[in-house]
């Protein structure tokens, strides 16, 4: 079975906003053996259904969606979830599966206590 990562974040109209994903995406697609992609929730492209759709035309079976979030809001309480639900109807064929927040693993605590440290010793 192909797997892939999508990172999801909310998006924004200020096309500026985006390259520090667009960065981050980049820069983990080069070090990670799973293919990755960017998917914004709303305002900026490509959107969560284009990117689920390019992945299932690419053979992709199953996609686990890596929210770059603090905190599970409404958003990825109900939004995200609704907007899955319909990509599974659309796409039986293709697995999705919503992860936990970035903002709410372990390792992006350490994380940002080393950037703190970093900063405050640098």
């Amino acid at each position: 079975m192909s797997h892939a990562l999508i990172l999801l974040a909310h998006g924004s109209r200020d096309p500026r906003w985006k390259a520090p994903f667009e960065s981050l995406a980049e820069t983990l697609a080069a070090r990670l053996s799973t293919p990755l992609r960017m998917a914004y929730m709303e305002l900026c492209e490509p959107s969560l259904e284009a990117t689920v759709a390019e992945l299932r035309d690419s053979g992709i079976e199953r996609a686990d969606i890596l929210p770059l979030f603090f905190a599970a809001g409404r958003h990825l309480r109900e939004d995200v979830p609704g907007q899955i639900t319909a990509l599974g109807a659309a796409h039986p064929d293709i697995a999705l599966t919503l992860l936990p927040p970035v903002g709410e693993h372990p390792a992006f605590v350490d994380a940002l206590a080393g950037i703190i440290d970093e900063r405050a010793n640098g």
